[in-house]
């Protein structure tokens, strides 16, 4: 039991630090950066998408780590202060997209979660995840550019962090098996 607080706290801790680190990259790292705009990152050939969705989908995956090792009230928790962090950190012509598509990502991703993962614990992270990620990009573009032109890079971007975390998720189950 206590390794699965140390681990749920730690995803907790890593969840929170996802947020400053993908409203800071988002204008500061990149292959390329539009001026007025993002600075965009490769995520597969030919395809570019805005730097900050390599943490966004590592968050996805933390906050159903939260939930599993700690409960759904501290995944819920996690969800309020990621929400208020992220729109108290984005940058003033993003905290509106920031603070929208994070609440609405991740409560899309709780809501797919927490009914799968008593039985299916790797679907669980991956559905979840993918709808968690569309959920995001789909409102961030709109709201932060008003445009979907970096939406399959957005896309592409966190299934990447979704896929790298699958591994982790495998051994997950051995150390935190499925809450009672």
């Amino acid at each position: 039991m206590e390794q699965r607080s140390t681990i749920g706290w730690g995803a907790f801790a890593a969840f929170l630090a996802c947020i400053p680190l993908a409203n800071w990259m988002i204008g500061h790292v990149g292959t390329v950066c539009i001026p007025n705009g993002p600075c965009l990152v490769p995520v597969a050939p030919g395809l570019m998408a805005p730097s900050g969705v390599l943490t966004v989908g590592a968050a996805l995956v933390l906050r159903d780590v939260v939930q599993r090792c700690l409960g759904l009230r501290a995944g819920l928790a996690a969800i309020a202060i990621g929400t208020a962090l992220s729109a108290l950190i984005a940058p003033g012509a993003l905290v509106l997209a920031s603070g929208v598509a994070f609440a609405l990502s991740e409560l899309a991703d709780c809501a797919v979660y927490t009914p799968l993962q008593q039985r299916r614990l790797l679907l669980a992270v991956v559905a979840s995840s993918l709808v968690g990620l569309a959920v995001d990009s789909v409102v961030f573009l709109y709201l932060a550019f008003g445009s979907l032109d970096f939406l399959a890079g957005q896309i592409v971007g966190k299934f990447w962090a979704v896929a790298i975390a699958v591994p982790l998720v495998r051994l997950l189950r051995r150390v935190a098996p499925t809450p009672a």
